[in-house]
């Protein structure tokens, strides 16, 4: 068998029942990505999408919710420092870590609870 691994296309994080508009806020007024709609065969589920470059992140509704706390995405920006400072002015809390070598990174968490970090090359 032949498989050449092509990249990420959505990453799932889980949120709360009725979410919609918190992730809808944060995702997309705060973090600035772009809301796509979902299909329409998948649209009683709940949750929202959205995308970063090609790739997508996808907020589905998860009975019994609990938040990644340790798991998360790692979305590669530009100017990050920049970035950095725009989410501090919107009140979102940024978490410091151990740096790793080549890259300039923080984490937050987004309205329920799941961690994200962002990273810049340098």
């Amino acid at each position: 068998m032949s498989v050449a691994f092509k990249g990420i296309d959505h990453i799932q994080l889980a949120a709360p029942e009725n979410c919609e508009h918190e992730a809808r806020r944060f995702y997309v007024e705060m973090i600035g990505l772009k809301e796509i709609p979902k299909p329409e065969n998948l649209r009683g589920r709940g949750g929202c999408w959205f995308q970063f470059g090609p790739q997508e992140i996808h907020v589905g509704v998860q009975k019994d919710f609990v938040p990644a706390t340790k798991a998360h995405p790692g979305l590669l920006v530009e100017g990050l420092e920049d970035f950095r400072n725009s989410l501090a002015m919107k009140g979102i809390k940024i978490k410091e870590d151990a740096p790793i070598n080549g890259r300039s990174r923080f984490f937050v968490s987004d309205p329920f609870g799941n961690r994200i970090e962002f990273l810049e090359y340098h």
